[in-house]
């Protein structure tokens, strides 16, 4: 009896191992090597820039932010911008501050340069006079990017200062340290050989 039971579980293990080797031996699905080898996909950065430089990019395709801004003028540098931006930000405030109409009027667009000149008069008016310094140079961080119409490019940035007013008037002499935050819209054709940005727009800003 129990050969008799030795020969059936021997043979029921033989129908099992049978089963298991026809489909673990067997190929199932798709193997690495039934497809040839693909590239790696590209990262969603390094497609937006290839867009940005028009490689690879379809006819009828709609770019914007940054990449509209790098399509229309390849050379344009975030980095540099910024920089520039920093360097403009300071040099407005610090003419501002000084009456320079001048040097004013290179740097605003007309709306701006109105509201500069109405506040420079006003304070004249008052025979008052004002300096700034700098404590370090502002935060500049990118708040906006778009291209209007052809090739007009329009950068939003937001700027955290930190800065000392000193005031002279009839009343005497103040001091004032100030923390201001502010959007700065700055505009450029970016056809234009001209590569300096005129700033077109000034709003508040929460800090």
């Amino acid at each position: 009896m129990q050969v008799l039971e030795l020969i059936i579980f021997a043979g029921l293990a033989a129908i099992v191992l049978y089963q298991l080797y026809a489909v673990l031996g067997r190929r199932v699905g798709r193997q690495p090597e039934d497809s040839p080898a693909v590239p790696a996909t590209a990262t969603p950065i390094e497609r937006t820039a290839e867009a940005a430089t028009g490689a690879g990019a379809e006819e009828g395709v709609h770019l914007t932010g940054l990449a509209a801004v790098k399509a229309g003028d390849p050379s344009f540098d975030l980095g540099k911008f910024l920089g520039g931006a920093k360097v403009a930000y300071e040099m407005i405030v610090s003419a501002f501050a000084a009456g320079d109409r001048a040097r004013l009027r290179n740097l605003l667009a007309p709306a701006v340069m109105a509201g500069f000149d109405t506040a420079i008069a006003q304070r004249e008016a008052e025979n008052r006079t004002e300096t700034v310094e700098f404590n370090h140079p502002p935060r500049a961080d990118l708040e906006k990017a778009e291209v209007v119409g052809a090739d007009v490019a329009r950068l939003t940035v937001r700027f955290l200062a930190e800065f000392r007013s000193r005031t002279k008037g009839p009343e005497g002499e103040g001091v004032d340290d100030r923390r201001t935050a502010e959007l700065w819209t700055f505009e450029r054709r970016l056809q234009s050989q001209d590569p300096n940005w005129t700033l077109i727009h000034v709003d508040a800003a929460e800090a």
